[in-house]
């Protein structure tokens, strides 16, 4: 095998290390797949290579694994059979693509297709979270501005009222209904910080936490307007280049699509993969049963692609092109999102900061009109 290559087997005990607590970044299973692919190619026997890599990792949980993944190869394991003791660390994917290309004697050429992989799912990653980064921060900032303003300066308002002829009675609807808000807050705000942190937060987790409400949830999220339609060439983009690098690297079709289940990230999309699954162990094509979806995931040109690739044996070739075609749509679309929720946003505040100013002000201008007429 070519994971045993140069490797020589080990005849003192060598004592294991722990692996310990803890996980791997995609961020260092990238790069180390990047090194670990560089240095296949450059003709290392694997247990040179490994032992180089484990010398440039800091003490931590990824140096363990590695210490424990290259003791095993020594000793006469895989490389893919020592991977796989260790899932935090390395997934099926990883495993089942370094097993390949170990069986077919093209490791090197494997993991170079690992790391592209990985560095171009890693980067679609970036997009979407860098993305989303902006909107959170301005609606925390909202949130924070609206919050003082409620509770520090309403408050001063509401003394002057105070003293007016009629005192609160004499007030407009909307300032009453304001100035019983900012109290509530200024005895509460923390209960109000609550609450927002669990609708957003706490509520979508406690709902996913049995199968019938994570595939409702995960189902909403496909609907959303705008960020629904980006959030589905994600999962296209991650499943098309995922089944397709899998399949190019020679794992079979059944496994390949039980482990794209798995790492699909949505119920929904999920429930579609594992149609296809038994479509396809029923004799059936892959394309017929995605384009039989209620919540459609894969549109028509996706589908047509998928249906040629089958039809010509060029099914990999065609399912990394769809996913290099997403990746670059999400890219615009996330930059078009975000250039048209920074004006959302703005708008937003300004109506908030409106509304409060009409609240604060109607009564004022109801006494400047008062002293006029006098």
């Amino acid at each position: 095998m070519a994971s045993k290559k140069g490797s020589a087997v080990s005849t003192a005990t060598t004592p294991k290390v722990s692996a310990g607590f803890g996980g791997v970044s995609e961020k260092h299973l990238t790069q180390f797949t990047t090194q670990l692919s560089t240095l296949q190619d450059a003709g290392l026997p694997i247990v040179s290579c490994l032992k180089i890599l484990e010398g440039q990792l800091p003490k931590g949980y990824f140096k363990n694994v590695l210490v424990s993944v290259t003791d095993d190869v020594e000793s006469g394991s895989s490389l893919s059979e020592a991977l796989a003791k260790h899932p935090r660390a390395f997934d099926g994917l990883y495993v089942n693509m370094v097993r390949a290309g170990e069986a077919g004697g093209v490791l090197d050429v494997i993991l170079a297709r690992l790391a592209a992989f990985k560095e171009k799912s890693e980067k679609l990653k970036r997009q979407v979270k860098g993305a989303a980064i902006y909107p959170i921060a301005v609606l925390v900032v909202i949130v924070l501005i609206l919050l003082f303003i409620m509770t520090k300066v309403v408050p001063k308002f509401e003394e002057v009222f105070a003293g007016l002829p009629g005192g609160a009675e004499g007030l407009p609807a909307i300032t009453k209904f304001m100035m019983s808000l900012s109290a509530w807050l200024v005895s509460w705000w923390w209960a109000f910080l609550l609450a927002l942190f669990m609708v957003i937060w706490g509520l979508p987790r406690l709902i996913g936490m049995t199968p019938g409400g994570r595939y409702f949830k995960d189902s909403v999220k496909l609907k959303i307007p705008i960020a629904g339609n980006i959030y589905k060439k994600v999962l296209v983009a991650r499943f098309t280049r995922t089944f397709g690098t899998l399949i190019s690297s020679g794992v079979p079709i059944l496994e390949a699509l039980d482990i794209v289940r798995g790492a699909a990230g949505n119920a929904v999309m999920e429930r579609v993969i594992g149609e296809v699954h038994d479509a396809i162990r029923e004799g059936e094509s892959i394309a017929e049963p995605l384009g039989n979806q209620k919540i459609r995931i894969f549109d028509d040109l996706v589908i047509n692609m998928i249906d040629v690739g089958e039809k010509t044996g060029e099914l990999d070739k065609m399912l990394i092109k769809v996913a290099d075609n997403y990746d670059d749509e999400v890219d615009v679309a996330v930059s078009s999102l975000t250039s048209l929720l920074e004006p959302m946003l703005i708008v937003v505040m300004g109506g908030a900061v409106f509304v409060i100013v009409l609240a604060l002000f109607l009564p004022l201008l109801k006494i400047i009109d008062t002293l006029t007429q006098g």
